[in-house]
């Protein structure tokens, strides 16, 4: 049987799990009617939330302003006083 296609950008992961950990996964899955996909996605954005990591483009972006714009005042501040 073929594998379906994939989406432009998605990886596969072959992970594993005890069994304890599987049955209290799934049951949770069920209780809350989603999928094991849908409980990693969340866990995962959790992870990297928690951790200060960026997913997207614009959460680098916006990330990174307050630091690009602190550095520009320094630099602006040493040009003027150069003068």
């Amino acid at each position: 049987m073929p594998r379906a296609e994939l989406a432009p950008g998605v990886k596969r992961k072959i992970i594993e799990f005890d069994a304890e950990t599987w049955q209290a996964l799934h049951t949770l899955a069920l209780d809350r009617m989603n999928t094991l996909q849908e409980l990693a996605d969340e866990a995962f954005a959790d992870l990297l939330k928690k951790h200060h990591r960026p997913v997207t483009l614009k959460e680098a972006l916006e990330a990174s302003a307050p630091d690009a714009a602190r550095q520009h005042r320094k630099t602006h501040r040493k040009a003027r006083g150069a003068q």
